[in-house]
């Protein structure tokens, strides 16, 4: 046990010696030399323990001495520096800004790398970065705007302008306004909008206690009741947060993930528990189901809330008006959504930042799907500005029949209502590429 910790204090000293600031001056001389060389005192039959506590000490020392934090630092800046060279595409490490990290104090440079833990510690993250306070965003902009610009291929200033209103897209939309699958040949079609939101008054999932997130679950639970209590919602909240009277049980639990109206666990998922969203599972975590199971609300996964509006119909406008009166009507009874001034709705993840909204639907595209993927499907919809999934969400395979789920790819500087009638546009052209293939034999 000795030995490992006298190779472990070793290394941190290795560490310390080289440690360069943002200037480029390198930290040496007495100050550390007098933190880590005080003499262990000698004593007879002294514990193993004391000897830990007095290294333990000296490393605080060391520390003190430096301006930096723990080990657990200087392991992470050493795990950036060898994501960026080992994977190009993970954009945290890609733009993490070493001169930057150095002129923050200390309390900041902490803050900013638990939020790029999750990236640190997974080298394949395409994004890498979780926001771990609503202000996050602003707070590190000088490094998080960089980031979000190159996912969102954004150039020049970040200004997200919040839009439901369809009757401000009229040149956009059919001739009285309706959204209607029926006029490019659909019939009653599986639709789903969503979006992702926090509230302003919590720190975001990646950095909430266990304390926390019973909280915050037990203030939801008020607004939930409301909803509850109104006969245009109805339903019911089902908790997984163990000993309250709206706790179910595991076999509940299955058939709701079965049922796609809750999500599934996410401790097992490494990139949430790296940035610290999955902890305290299943403390604080549930969903709300209104009576005819069209509006959702998740609480405690990614983002505090999602909200999502599905239904197997016609019309597009039918579940985005829905979605917009349900949002409104959950900020009203739970409290204000953490927002920012240059990027829209706080999301935890990046990616959902602006709108946090994702507005899709299942589409059978036989022709497409003919080689048994969705690979053509994605030559044709990238140029759309469309994503392509398989029929059960992301990373799940596409439908027997060569149903898909098709959303709109932007997030970030689009309008709520850009989102939906690129959805509609996009659905149109791609039934046309559809046609033209070779038929599924």
């Amino acid at each position: 046990m000795f030995h490992a910790v006298s190779n472990g204090l070793r290394h941190a000293r290795s560490h310390a010696r080289g440690v360069i600031l943002g200037g480029g001056a390198l930290i040496a001389g007495s100050a550390i030399a007098q933190a880590a060389v005080k003499p262990v005192a000698q004593s007879d039959g002294s514990s193993v323990q004391g000897m830990l506590s007095e290294i333990t000490g000296r490393l605080a020392r060391v520390e003190a001495a430096l301006g930096v934090a723990d080990y657990e630092t200087f392991k992470l800046l050493d795990l950036i520096k060898s994501a960026r060279a080992t994977h190009t595409d993970n954009l945290m490490a890609k733009y993490f800004d070493f001169n930057y990290y150095y002129s923050l104090p200390t309390d900041l440079q902490k803050r900013l790398l638990k939020c790029c833990q999750s990236g640190a510690e997974n080298a394949d993250s395409g994004m890498g970065v979780y926001a771990m306070n609503p202000d996050d965003y602003d707070m590190f902009k000088p490094y998080m705007d960089v980031v979000i610009r190159a996912y969102h291929k954004i150039e020049g200033e970040v200004k997200h302008v919040t839009n439901w209103d369809l009757s401000t897209k009229a040149d956009k939309l059919p001739a009285g306004g309706k959204l209607d699958l029926t006029k490019l040949g659909l019939g009653p079609t599986s639709m789903r909008v969503r979006v992702g939101r926090n509230l302003k008054d919590f720190p975001l999932p990646g950095a909430m206690s266990k304390e926390d997130r019973l909280k915050m679950e037990q203030q939801m639970l008020v607004a939930f009741k409301k909803l509850i209590a109104d006969p245009a919602y109805g339903g019911q909240y089902y908790s997984l947060t163990p000993g309250i009277p709206e706790s179910i049980s595991d076999e509940t639990y299955k058939k709701l993930v079965k049922d796609h109206l809750m999500f599934k666990d996410m401790a097992a998922d490494t990139y949430l528990t790296s940035a610290g969203i999955s902890s305290a599972w299943p403390f604080g975590r549930g969903c709300y189901v209104s009576a005819d199971r069209e509006f959702i609300v998740w609480v405690g996964e990614e983002d505090h809330l999602r909200i999502m509006c599905m239904k197997k119909g016609t019309v597009l406008n039918d579940v985005f008006d829905r979605l917009k009166g349900a949002c409104d009507v959950v900020e009203k009874n739970s409290g204000v959504f953490a927002h920012s001034p240059s990027y829209g709705y706080v999301t935890s993840c990046p990616t959902n930042l602006g709108t946090g909204m994702r507005a899709s639907l299942h589409l059978q595209l036989p022709n497409l799907t003919a080689d048994g993927t969705e690979t053509k499907a994605k030559a044709v919809c990238k140029p759309l500005g469309l994503s392509v999934r398989g029929a059960g969400g992301e990373h799940t395979p596409i439908g027997s029949d060569g149903t898909v789920d098709i959303s709109p790819s932007a997030r970030l500087m689009i309008e709520e209502a850009d989102i939906i009638v690129a959805l509609f546009e996009g659905i149109k052209l791609l039934l046309s590429e559809e046609k033209k293939a070779p038929a599924r034999k």
